[in-house]
């Protein structure tokens, strides 16, 4: 059954089948679960819906297994999970299902509504988490960088050997993070023979709107690390000198969402320069000196965001739970509008 109350309102009750679709179509952000960020995007194609969809910690996904709506619900289907139900006296299992997982929202006005849904492996109803999410106005005009008004720079790290203007996002977690002589490092030690230490993010403690960016880091053999903006839109930092260019793992890309033009990066070990600018939600990119993104769209949050709302100001905040990493030399420069 679903988990949606199917009651139309005297609206819905007066539209056709298309005009109910046009009610979902285009880009919506949302948030669900704790704290967790999420981005949809409901497309018409010639003949048939498809749907895009970012869920919380994971990259964007192109492409649903299906999209439908019946009785004023959009209908979202997801990978199956799989579930293990019994095992061997050794720990192996012998019997699993795939269950079916999918989503279901309603729209009210420029907001949706509605849950992500899971059977439960006894049979016995279904887990589900509850979505709210508004409507994304088209992205705005491509800004003009070369006529945009500066304000004073601000040193992101404020003292050589401490973390003052920095915290924890999950205040749970380890602390990997610390300042010697100007170098932020994330240092995520792991104990040979002990549980898996879980390392925290790190972000500002000021929050900024649209600004340039410019910073020094340093990728480590095997690296994968992020810097997001504003807290919703990371671009990606990691060691990719000898991987092809992807949109996922190349050094500057904006994680799943945008592909580097060419590839710039430096070997592993080496200190490289990232100049980053967001305006009126377009990104500009420059690696080592070469622009490899070119004030292009970013139209939603990507995985591991802290916040749905495109408009609002967020932190700096640097992924530390994956590897270790160093930067240095963080210059934020504020945009006035």
């Amino acid at each position: 059954m679903s988990a949606l109350c199917h009651t139309k309102n005297a609206e819905s009750m007066t539209e056709g089948p298309q005009e109910q679709l046009d009610r979902f179509l285009g880009q919506w952000t949302f948030d669900f679960g704790n704290n967790a960020v999420g981005w949809l995007q409901v497309r018409q194609e010639d003949g048939y819906l498809d749907a895009d969809l970012m869920w919380g910690g994971g990259g964007v996904f192109y492409g649903l297994p299906y999209v439908y709506i019946a009785d004023d619900v959009l209908y979202l289907g997801r990978n199956p999970r799989k579930a293990t139900l019994t095992k061997d006296t050794q720990g192996n299992a012998t019997l699993t299902r795939d269950y079916p997982t999918w989503i279901e929202v309603k729209r009210d006005g420029d907001k949706i509504n509605g849950f992500y849904l899971s059977p439960k492996v006894t049979g016995l109803g279904v887990d589900s988490v509850f979505i709210e999410g508004t409507k994304l106005p088209d992205v705005p005009p491509v800004p003009d960088l070369k006529s945009l008004k500066y304000g004073k720079p601000i040193q992101l790290i404020e003292n050589k050997n401490d973390l003052k203007g920095w915290r924890l996002i999950e205040d749970h977690l380890a602390n990997g993070w610390s300042v010697t002589d100007g170098v932020l490092t994330n240092n995520p030690v792991q104990k040979e023979g002990t549980p898996p230490i879980r390392y925290g993010n790190l972000r500002t403690e000021e929050v900024f709107g649209d600004f340039n960016l410019k910073l020094e880091v340093n990728a480590p053999p095997g690296s994968n690390s992020g810097v997001y903006l504003r807290g919703m839109y990371e671009v990606q930092v990691a060691d990719s000198y000898e991987r092809p260019l992807t949109w996922g793992g190349s050094m500057g890309a904006i994680f799943t969402r945008i592909l580097p033009s060419v590839k710039a990066e430096k070997p592993a070990g080496e200190w490289q320069t990232l100049d980053i600018t967001l305006c009126d939600r377009h990104v500009t990119v420059l690696l080592n000196g070469t622009t490899i993104i070119n004030n292009q769209p970013v139209h939603g949050a990507t995985g591991g965001a802290i916040q749905s709302d495109v408009f609002a100001p967020g932190p700096i905040y640097l992924q530390g739970d994956h590897t270790g990493i160093s930067f240095r030399n963080l210059v934020l420069t504020p945009i006035i509008h």
